[in-house]
C-alpha cells in the first residue's frame, strides 16, 4: 500500500478488504445514486475568492458545539454496524475522535452498545436515536446514553422508511451473524433476519415508527435534558419548524444519499436552511466532505461545524483506528491549509465573500 494523501483513497482499500456485502452496504446511495454523485459533485460548483496579504502565520481552528470546546469544526456522524468493517468497530472510531479532540456520534444501530463506547475514556459523543414503535424502548436507549456521558441526541428525522438501496437487495443485505445491535441486545431488537429483499428494511418495516412527527420532539425533551439536534432537514419549512420545536440545532442530512433520491445535494440546501435557521440556533452539514476545501465552503455558506460519514468506515475497513486518525488529521490539515490560502486565521474571519457559487456567477458581481 503506497502513502496515502488523500481519505478518498481509503474506499479502494476498504473495497478490496471487505466482503462484497458489507462494502455495498456502506458505498451505495438510493435508487439512481443521482444524490449520492451529486452530494460531492456541488462542491466542486463552488470555487474561492481568496484574500491575499493577510498574516496567517498563526491559524485557530478551534470551535465549541452545544457549549463543548473542540480542536476544529469537523466532527464524525453516526454510521451503523462499524465492527462489519473492522473488529474494534465503534471503539476505534470513539478512540481517535477523542484523540483528535472532536465529537463522535454513535449510531442507534451500532454494533457497540453506549457503555461499551463510553468505556473507551473520555471523549465527547453525542447519540443519534431512531424512534422505535415502543417508546419504552426510545426512553430506555436514551436514559442509557444519558448515564453513560453522552451529551447531545442527534434525532434521525428522514427514515419513516429505509430508502430504496438496489445493492441492499441484490445482496440480500443482513448482519453477519458474529454481529448484533448491542443497543438492542437485551429487548430481543438486536437481530436482523434474512429477508426476500433488504434484511434491514424488513427490520425498519417493523421496528421504526412511521407516526414519529414534530410533537415527538417536544416529547423527547420531555424524557431528557440532552439538547436535541435534528438530522435530516434539508429545507427552509423545516428549518424553521425545528426552531420552533425547540430543538438545539439542525444537521442538514439527506442521509448518506441513502433515503430519497434526487434531493438536492446537502451543500446546496445549506445556505436556504442556514438563511430560515436566523442565527437563531446553530445549522452543521453531513455529506459528501472529502476535503479540508469543502469543509472551508460550508463554513463559508453557514456551517458551524461539519460531520463526516462514510470516509471514517472506509478508513476502518482499511487501517483500524490509525485510518480513522488519519483521516481527522488529512481532513485538519487540508482546512488549515485552506484557510491560510483563503487569508482567514480564525473560523470567525470565513465569510460568505470567500466564494463564488453558481448562482452567484449569474449574477453582476458586487462591487465590494
Amino acid at each position: 500500500m503506497g502513502e496515502i494523501t488523500n481519505i478518498m483513497e481509503y474506499q479502494a482499500i476498504a473495497k478490496q478488504k471487505l466482503p462484497k456485502m458489507a462494502y455495498d452496504y456502506y458505498a451505495s446511495g438510493a435508487e439512481d445514486e443521482w444524490t449520492l454523485k451529486e452530494n460531492r459533485e456541488a462542491f466542486s460548483r463552488i470555487l474561492f475568492r481568496p484574500r491575499i496579504l493577510i498574516d496567517v502565520s498563526k491559524i485557530d481552528i478551534t470551535t465549541s458545539v452545544l457549549g463543548f470546546k473542540i480542536s476544529m469544526p469537523i466532527m464524525i456522524a453516526p454510521t451503523a454496524f462499524q465492527k462489519m468493517a473492522h473488529p474494534d468497530g465503534e471503539y476505534a472510531t470513539a478512540r481517535a475522535a477523542s484523540a483528535a479532540g472532536t465529537i463522535m456520534t454513535l449510531s442507534s444501530w451500532a454494533t457497540s452498545s453506549v457503555e461499551e463506547v463510553a468505556s473507551t475514556g473520555p471523549g465527547i459523543r453525542f447519540f443519534q436515536l431512531y424512534v422505535y414503535k415502543d417508546r419504552k424502548v426510545v426512553e430506555q436507549l436514551v436514559r442509557r446514553a444519558e448515564k453513560a456521558g453522552f451529551k447531545a441526541i442527534a434525532l434521525t428525522v428522514d427514515t419513516p422508511r429505509l430508502g430504496r438501496r438496489e445493492a441492499d437487495i441484490k445482496n440480500r443485505f443482513v448482519l453477519p451473524p458474529h454481529l448484533t445491535l448491542k443497543n438492542f441486545e437485551g429487548l430481543d431488537l438486536g437481530k436482523m433476519d434474512q429477508a426476500n429483499d433488504s434484511g434491514l428494511a424488513s427490520y425498519v418495516a417493523g421496528q421504526i415508527d412511521r407516526t414519529l412527527s414534530w410533537k415527538d420532539v417536544k416529547w423527547l425533551q420531555s424524557i431528557t435534558s440532552m439538547p436535541i439536534l435534528v438530522k435530516g432537514v434539508v429545507t427552509a419549512e423545516d428549518a424553521r419548524l425545528a426552531v420552533h420545536s425547540g430543538a438545539a440545532g439542525i444537521i442538514v442530512s439527506n442521509h448518506g444519499a441513502r433515503q430519497l433520491d434526487y434531493v438536492p445535494a446537502t451543500i446546496s440546501a445549506l445556505e436556504e436552511v442556514v438563511t430560515a435557521a436566523q442565527g437563531r440556533i446553530p445549522v452543521y452539514l453531513d455529506g459528501g466532505v472529502r476535503r479540508g476545501t469543502d469543509v472551508f465552503k460550508a463554513l463559508a455558506l453557514g456551517a458551524a461545524g461539519i460531520f463526516i460519514g462514510r470516509p471514517v468506515v472506509m478508513a476502518l475497513a482499511a487501517e483500524g483506528e490509525a485510518g480513522v486518525r488519519n483521516v481527522l488529521r488529512m481532513l485538519r490539515e487540508e482546512f488549515e491549509l485552506t484557510m491560510a490560502l483563503s487569508g482567514c486565521t480564525t473560523l470567525a474571519d470565513i465569510s460568505r465573500t470567500h466564494i463564488l457559487t453558481q448562482g452567484d456567477r449569474r449574477r453582476p458581481t458586487p462591487r465590494l
